[in-house]
């Protein structure tokens, strides 16, 4: 097959992910994986410099959801949503709550867990 008849079967226009962070590559917002997002209900401001795949995300998230999961549905890298998410933060569209930051657990529960599993 040659480069002229490849056919690209496709659900829309191809855009590359810098194309849709406008060439960032990180965002100051504290978003991980398990970090909890929902939308605040506000509505975008006219001139908020805002995409259609910012307004897609904000569809994803009309109740509380993880980062990971918004990625998923959007179907966009984990990389590429954590910067349109954050420009909805900065922009006071959502809400962020930081992942469980739970204490690990004591090293004597650990070494229990150890040994219970060597005895097996």
């Amino acid at each position: 097959m040659t480069a002229s008849s490849e056919e690209w079967v496709d659900d829309g226009p191809v855009v590359r992910s810098y194309a849709l962070t406008r060439g960032r590559a990180t965002t100051d917002a504290p978003l991980d994986l398990m970090s909890v997002v929902a939308a605040t209900g506000a509505r975008i401001q006219p001139g908020a410099d805002l995409g259609r795949e910012h307004q897609r995300l904000l569809a994803l998230i009309p109740r509380s959801r993880q980062v990971a999961d918004v990625a998923s549905d959007a179907d966009l890298p984990l990389g590429v949503v954590r910067i349109l998410l954050g420009d909805l933060l900065d922009h006071g569209l959502i809400l962020v709550r930081p992942a469980n930051t739970a204490k690990p657990p004591a090293e004597s529960i650990l070494r229990e867990v150890i040994n219970g599993l060597r005895a097996l």
